[in-house]
């Protein structure tokens, strides 16, 4: 497998990152997941404007513009000979003493991997998580940080239950997304899903169902997702439907007639 470092292509067997990178030390980076179809970036403007936001809090200073980072992913699928591809795009400060002090002049590093696209998953099964709770009133929930140990628990604790995701409630037990993508709920047939100030990351495919959906951002209740009659997910990789939630069937237990629209759509 062929990888970006910095704009060099190399083996993925050879590559090297220094150990003193503060991505790898201290999760002080970012990251984006984007989808290639046909060899070329989708949505590829959003994901860099959220990059950018992402940059701008943490300080780091990111140089490509939309253009060059175009060619950077193309160049890593079209070395690993794919048209349909999933690509992994990380953004650090780079190498630093040890220590929270950032690098007075950071030399940020950017990675670049790809696999081929996977299958649709299958419909969800899904847990309340009660191990964690987003922070909703942290910066962090508003950005793609390296720093996933939240996310990582919740669905240690899916996994540990058989489902195959788990639901983050925020401080005040509003729910905010899953352990891997937005939520979206039918509720008294209304089309809602929790707003950035409850905790949701601001997701590309989210925005994209807002539109197609017509969907409400408002407060979702604990209580409000277990009647609500379809649920389904979003990330880069698109619609899942959630038939499941703590054991419990989503409408009649099959994925909705709206999300296999929108699933189709998206």
């Amino acid at each position: 497998m062929k990888i970006s470092i910095n704009g060099v292509l190399t083996d993925a067997a050879a590559a090297r990152i220094d150990p003193t990178d503060r991505g790898f030390t201290l999760g002080d980076g970012l990251f984006e997941t984007i989808v290639v179809r046909k060899g070329a970036a989708r949505h590829l403007k959003a994901h860099m404007a959220r990059l950018r936001s992402g940059a701008e809090l943490l300080g780091i200073p990111l140089r490509s513009d939309d253009r060059h980072m175009a060619g950077l992913i193309e160049a890593v699928v079209t070395a690993n000979a794919l048209t349909e591809a999933v690509v992994r795009l990380t953004f650090t400060r780079g190498p630093g003493a040890r220590g929270l002090a950032s690098p007075v002049r950071p030399t940020p590093t950017l990675v670049i991997t790809a696999g081929p696209m996977p299958p649709p998953a299958d419909p969800a099964k899904v847990i309340i998580a009660k191990s964690t709770r987003r922070n909703e009133h942290s910066p962090l929930s508003r950005i793609k940080h390296l720093n996933y140990l939240d996310n990582i628990i919740a669905r240690r604790e899916a996994e540990a239950a058989k489902a195959d995701d788990a639901i983050l409630l925020n401080t005040v037990g509003r729910i905010a997304e899953s352990a891997v993508a937005n939520i979206f709920v039918l509720v008294d047939n209304f089309m809602l899903t929790p707003p950035i100030d409850d905790g949701a990351l601001p997701g590309i495919m989210r925005q994209e169902a807002i539109k197609l959906s017509h969907a409400e951002e408002k407060s979702i209740s604990l209580e409000m997702l277990l009647r609500a009659s379809e649920v389904f997910l979003t990330n880069a990789l698109g619609v899942r439907p959630v038939i499941h939630i703590d054991g419990q069937p989503v409408g009649d237990g099959e994925p909705g007639l709206i999300t296999q629209l929108l699933a189709t759509r998206l």
